[in-house]
């Protein structure tokens, strides 16, 4: 049965000021004589401005000729869809505070009208060089592979009519041509959705009649229409062409002038007050209807599109000149990802990669026994993610297994995740899912698995009011001959098949006791009404988890102080909280040594003179999506390891059920060090280097150095064996050296 969780927000115990690891029973010897100033906005990167950079980054890759032409394609694809998610729900919060007259700033000192010009500017720069790739080597260069876009110009007899035929029987019965005048109120049109507007001349047997028209692109047709017949090449029709090409047809008795494709953005975030609602379910469905309906924040229209007619579009929409982006190219270019999925040539793409299973667990039939054994690292998608699969399927079979607890962030769509909680309620056990409704764009997708799991039989709960569950955890509860123990999957990203080829986490199979205990506590939390109490491994999101990691960065500035060995790695997709930027500041000053392997938005400024000479950040955009979270201190020679679920920012930190976790193990832990954050620290060829002005730079490799890519590494240890250990190893890795490096 489905629950709501409790009104009430549990307690928030502070942290030990000690931290996790041994409490300190001395203080520094020395301090300076005064305290250093404090930190201004120049010490720190808009956060809006800094994810611009990270998606040019991702740009670079559509533009560099070394990447096979379709993995091109893929990335050029991305841009844009990062692009649009970043006008629904980021430009859009912008323009929101705009419109309430606030003038907050953020650490930055950017107010939001501020930041909306500085975005501006940037996204003219991106959308050039966007359309460039499109149009000066794209284009080109898949049609030197025989993949080609012909316009009416270059339709062969054959193809017009094959196409009028198309036209005439699938297209145009679902046409709905909308005028725009006194008489016809402009049409709300959905969000992202491809439109014609068409200028229609006064001829014929009438002088009236609207001037301008707005068709929408049919979204339940295919975008690219592939023509029969070819030999040897693959040649597309652009659905919005191919209706242009015939608007004659719809306009019998009047003249079309001209007309051009266009597209808005609307406000996608979704708003929902969980302390009123009745049913979360529910009004999150509400508010799904509600997106394509949100405030316009954009105009795409094709750069040919006259003034006057571009004009119009923005008055009608609420919008002003600076809210309108031309296109040189397709408006929706994520519609160009079939491309990509239709042509499976090896030549024009990375080689195929299908991740072996682990090491530990290569001829397992019993994965809980494998488990018993020891501690398993699962590094995806470099090994695969089958196993975490295949262990909830012999838990739900497993006669000895008495119950299964799960999140769920992003399930994505294979089913096997939701179909093997099923089979183990009708199996007879115990079985609850913590289902986050809210995953963004990922909500439709959720609703929907947990009706199906609500009606089979799933205690499916919504987690807690206010927060989002973002955590990734299992626990399976089974009996065995001396007695109860509890099996445990942490993970740095989503139980979903899908992604886990795509995106690099890491996850943990254990059943330590302690940690067992501690995720139970987190599901009683979740799924209940206690109270958080300080856990023995985990550190937990919104309650203590940032508490205990400033602990320990403070923990290594006194280290420093003390002339111990200090020292700070730490990687994940995000830094933004100021507080935490603030405490690396302190370090850096104290003579820790930081390295931040950042893939995204990151607004530390590194290598400010008396603020952050000890710190260097990079950021590695390659063939996976970088996510994982991983978090290294030195501790005076006695270095700790943790992954986590969560990135440094406010909404993880205060808005979020997140978990950080040890890795106790110590081959495991040797692994991490020297292969999981060594590799991509050692990275000089997809690796960019952040710059004190929020700039990045390309690594390169010194004189005589070796070219390093880090993904391409990790796929060649995972394809030899080498980065796998046995208990029987002491030293199972090729040491990579963890040093500074002075870029």
């Amino acid at each position: 049965m489905s629950r709501k969780s409790p009104k009430s927000r549990p307690n928030r115990p502070a942290a030990s000021p000690d931290g996790p690891g041994p409490a300190r029973t001395d203080s520094p010897t020395s301090h300076p004589a005064a305290e250093p100033p404090g930190f201004g906005p120049e010490h720190f990167i808009n956060r809006e401005l800094s994810w611009l950079e990270f998606n040019h980054r991702v740009l670079e890759e559509a533009l560099r000729p070394d990447n096979p032409l379709l993995e091109r394609l893929k990335f050029y694809c991305i841009v844009s869809n990062n692009l649009d998610e970043f006008f629904e729900i980021r430009v859009a919060g912008l323009k929101q505070q705009l419109e309430t007259g606030s003038t907050e700033t953020g650490p930055d000192g950017l107010t939001p009208r501020q930041t909306l010009l500085a975005i501006r500017r940037r996204v003219l720069r991106m959308v050039r060089d966007h359309n460039a790739c499109w149009r000066q080597q794209l284009l080109p260069g898949l049609a030197q592979h025989g993949i080609r876009f012909l316009g009416p110009v270059n339709w062969s007899e054959a193809d017009r009519a094959w196409l009028s035929h198309y036209y005439q029987t699938v297209v145009r019965p679902v046409l709905t041509p909308l005028a725009i005048d006194p008489a016809h109120p402009f049409p709300l049109l959905p969000n992202r959705a491809l439109n014609l507007v068409i200028r229609l001349g006064r001829t014929g047997r009438t002088n009236q009649g609207p001037r301008l028209v707005v068709l929408e692109v049919p979204r339940v047709l295919p975008r690219l229409l592939r023509l029969p017949g070819r030999e040897g090449r693959s040649d597309y029709v652009f659905l919005g062409d191919l209706i242009g090409h015939f608007l004659p047809d719809l306009f019998p008795e009047r003249t079309v002038q001209g007309w051009w494709p266009f597209r808005v953005t609307r406000n996608s975030e979704l708003y929902i007050d969980e302390e009123e609602v009745a049913n979360l379910l529910a009004a999150v469905e509400e508010e799904l209807q509600r997106r394509r309906r949100g405030a316009a924040v954009r105009l795409e229209v094709a750069r040919n599109c006259p003034a006057e007619v571009r004009n119009e579009l923005l008055d009608k929409l609420g919008l002003g000149p600076e809210d309108l982006y031309l296109v040189e190219g397709p408006l929706n270019p994520a519609r160009l990802m079939v491309l990509y999925e239709e042509h499976p040539r090896p030549e024009l793409r990375y080689p195929t990669w299908i991740p072996p299973v682990a090491r530990p667990l290569q001829g397992q039939n019993d994965l809980f026994a494998a488990i018993r054994q020891r501690d398993i690292l699962l590094h995806h998608p470099y090994e695969s993610f089958e196993s975490i699969v295949a262990l909830l399927q012999q838990a739900a079979r497993d006669p000895d297994v008495l119950a299964i607890k799960q999140t769920l962030y992003r399930t994505g769509g294979d089913p096997r995740i939701g179909d093997a909680l099923i089979e183990a309620v009708r199996n007879g056990k115990m079985v609850a899912a913590v289902v986050e409704l809210r995953a963004r764009f990922d909500e439709a997708n959720n609703i929907r698995w947990a009706r199906q799991m609500e009606e089979a039989g799933v205690h499916v709960v919504y987690g807690l009011v206010g927060y989002k569950i973002h955590c990734k955890a299992t626990l399976i509860v089974r009996k065995e001959p001396d007695g109860i123990r509890r099996y445990v999957h942490l993970a740095t990203g989503n139980y979903n098949p899908v992604t886990a080829r795509l995106y690099t986490d890491i996850g943990l199979l254990t059943c330590r006791p302690d940690i067992g205990e501690d995720v139970t506590d987190l599901f009683n939390l979740l799924t209940g009404m206690t109270q958080f109490q300080k856990l023995r491994q985990l550190w937990v999101a919104p309650f203590d988890l940032k508490t205990r990691l400033l602990a320990c960065i403070e923990r290594e500035s006194q280290h420093a102080h003390h002339g111990l060995p200090a020292r700070i790695i730490a990687k994940m997709n995000a830094l933004v909280d100021r507080e935490v930027i603030e405490a690396l500041y302190r370090a850096s000053r104290a003579g820790v040594s930081i390295d931040l392997i950042v893939r995204g938005i990151c607004c530390l400024r590194p290598g400010l003179r008396g603020i952050s000479e000890n710190i260097r950040v990079r950021s590695i955009v390659d063939r996976f999506l970088e996510h994982s979270r991983i978090l290294y201190f030195e501790n005076g020679g006695q270095p700790e390891v943790y992954l986590s679920s969560a990135d440094w920012m406010p909404r993880n930190f205060h808005r979020r059920i997140e978990t950080t976790f040890p890795i106790l193990d110590g081959v495991l832990r040797d692994r991490v060090i020297h292969e999981l954050l060594a590799l991509p620290l050692a990275d000089n060829t997809r690796a960019r280097i952040l710059q004190p002005d929020g700039t990045y730079r390309h690594a390169r490799p010194a004189p005589g150095e070796p070219a390093r890519r880090s993904q391409f590494e990790f796929i060649e240890r995972a394809r030899t064996g080498h980065h796998q250990a046995t208990p029987s190893q002491t030293t199972p890795y090729p040491t990579v050296q963890l040093r500074p490096r002075p870029f």
